[in-house]
């Protein structure tokens, strides 16, 4: 139970409007489902050092989030405290061939500033539903190009309220991981090294890649993107549907009839659901093909 004294004393950091008690999650997540948080916040990036050192002081535990796409928070919620790094740190400038965007960035408006500066490299991007900051923690990826391409420089805050700046080659840039996670870093900010190219053809790959996904992926239904990472030698939507997953459902989850490689909340579907039919796509491509599926789907919560 979070006191009312913390709320007033958090309300001499940030504005009363950027916080929030017992907010949905699934207000906050592309699945739409999700408890409520206890406490949800809304930070700047320039508060943000502030607000988790307050935390730390009243050993109120904190979690980070972007624009939920990667999330499956449980039908309980959250206890302690959700800090957004959403709209409120989402500050995106170009600077010659470089790109500065804070966490909060979308990955989309930000591949757009820079097509229209005339500048590529970024393009896979551009249909990733995430922000930046995420995209760099898990070093997202589509389409044969990742983050790890791009990144010149990373700002992080860490777990003991120290403002770093690391360079690419020190963030352990891997297939959907770095040292970030590992580290308990949070991403403030990063410094995106981009080429100069021709405005139509980044347009035009930019659109290529648009129409490839709406052919390919059930963008029509709430899904936190790929739902499992690539098997080394295999791939996961080719695995599930080889078990004869395909439209297998749990309550209001689904195996995509488009694409096995994401569960979609087809309609009224629960946090439990989902993790349900996720447990049951592990186990029955285990048994069929002994390769072991890890979601790429982060769980928040006490789940059963």
């Amino acid at each position: 139970m979070i006191r009312q004294s913390i709320i007033e004393d958090l309300g001499k950091i940030i504005k009363k409007e950027q916080i929030r008690l017992n907010e949905p999650m699934s207000a906050h997540t592309t699945f739409r489902v999700g408890g409520p948080a206890e406490l949800f916040v809304q930070p700047k990036t320039e508060e943000l050092k502030e607000v988790t050192a307050f935390f730390r002081a009243h050993g109120i535990p904190y979690t980070i989030i972007g624009n939920g796409s990667n999330l499956l928070v449980c039908d309980r919620g959250i206890k302690g405290a959700v800090i957004e790094l959403g709209k409120a740190a989402s500050e995106v400038s170009v600077e010659g061939t470089f790109v500065r965007a804070n966490a909060g960035a979308m990955l989309s408006k930000t591949a757009n500033m820079a097509a229209d500066a005339g500048l590529t490299g970024m393009e896979f991007a551009s249909g990733i539903p995430g922000t930046l900051g995420g995209a760099v923690v898990m070093n997202a990826g589509a389409y044969g190009g990742e983050m790890s391409q791009i990144i010149k420089e990373v700002t992080v805050l860490t777990p003991d309220g120290e403002i770093k700046t690391l360079s690419a080659a020190e963030l352990e840039l891997g297939y959907r991981s770095s040292c970030i996670a590992k580290n308990e870093y949070i991403v403030m900010s990063a410094v995106l090294a981009l080429e100069r190219g021709d405005r139509d053809k980044i347009a035009a790959r930019m659109e290529e890649l648009k129409a490839r996904r709406i052919e390919k992926q059930p963008l029509e239904y709430p899904s936190a993107g790929s739902t499992f990472k690539r098997p080394e030698g295999y791939f996961a939507g080719k695995l599930i549907m080889d078990a004869g997953l395909r439209g297998c459902s749990v309550g209001g989850a689904q195996v995509s009839e488009k694409h096995c490689g994401f569960v979609i909340n087809k309609g009224g579907a629960t946090a439990s659901d989902i993790k349900t039919l996720m447990d049951h796509i592990i186990r029955v491509v285990e048994e069929k093909f002994k390769v072991t599926l890890e979601a790429e789907v982060r769980k928040l919560g006490e789940f059963e």
